[in-house]
């Protein structure tokens, strides 16, 4: 009788440990939906701004149609890999982004009336903090993926893992961001 009533408790806290687990990985999955969600309101945020600035940018006639020819194709590309929520093609997509509006605020330094003009500053203003935000965003994001890759990586919460077919995320990495976006941040703070 007592053999049953130890075995019968181990069973029950195996049990009960199995649920917490169970229920931790739920918690890590679920902030790394929250994360990726909050990256996705600013990566919408700054897809409906961009036209805005290119249009701004098109009433200025000599303004280089290449240049804006990139901004445009980059944002089409960013908002491809969002709505698939493919996160590798977005970080390829986010480099090109910040390398074309890296350049189209560059060449924006050689006309001085665009400079000058309030909508293009308002805009920039608000790209910029857009930009900043994704990059918060992301480490936010890259933080929460990393926990639950562990989480389900770990001894015994693998076990639950794999039982439930929890697969690790991929970070959010943007390929050629880094350097685009320090040439982004020293054109802004000029």
């Amino acid at each position: 009788m007592s053999i049953t009533i130890i075995l019968l408790g181990i069973c029950v806290v195996a049990l009960i440990y199995g649920i917490t687990l169970y229920n931790n990985l739920v918690s890590l999955k679920h902030a790394v939906s929250k994360a990726w969600a909050n990256i996705d309101v600013l990566l919408k945020q700054r897809h409906d701004e961009l036209p805005k600035l290119v249009e701004v940018c098109k009433q200025y006639k000599q303004f280089e149609q290449e240049t804006l020819q990139r901004v445009i194709s980059a944002r089409s590309q960013v908002q491809a890999a969002r709505e698939g929520q493919d996160i590798e093609a977005l970080g390829k997509a986010e480099g090109a982004m910040r390398a074309s509006l890296g350049g189209l605020f560059a060449v924006a330094e050689a006309y001085p009336e665009l400079k000058t003009n309030q909508n293009f500053m308002q805009l920039q203003a608000r790209i910029t903090g857009l930009e900043n935000g994704i990059a918060d965003r992301r480490e936010l994001y890259n933080d929460s993926v990393n926990i639950y890759n562990v989480g389900i990586e770990q001894f015994p919460g693998v076990l639950i893992a794999n039982m439930f077919a929890y697969t690790a995320k991929p970070l959010l990495e943007f390929s050629t961001a880094e350097k685009a976006d320090v040439d982004m941040k020293s054109l802004f703070s000029q």
